[in-house]
């Protein structure tokens, strides 16, 4: 984490397994140093990371394994949209190289 982020800040590890889930759980969730081990394990292995930081605090009071809220749904799915295209086109990339 750069000294530009709060070092309270949360982060929070969302799963979707379609049609198994009735929408995203969270299945892990932080502050500071363990929000810090969440992102470098996401990139560690490759999974998009999107800062949003009113979302992440939202979504870190939540129990682990609890389906995110219905207010939180649309941004949520906002943001899933987002990785979605993101994976396609590297996906696509990493096809046309």
């Amino acid at each position: 984490m750069s000294d530009s982020r709060r070092t309270d800040a949360a982060a929070v590890a969302l799963k979707y397994e379609r049609p198994k889930d009735p929408a995203p759980r969270v299945t892990a969730a932080g502050r500071g140093a363990v929000a810090e081990q969440i992102i470098a394990l996401a990139l560690a292995n490759g999974v998009a990371v999107r800062e949003d930081h009113d979302l992440a605090e939202l979504l870190a009071e939540l129990e682990i394994n609890s389906v995110i809220p219905l207010p939180a749904f649309a941004a949520v799915a906002e943001i899933l949209a987002y990785l979605y295209r993101l994976n396609g086109a590297t996906a696509a990339q990493e096809r046309s190289s």
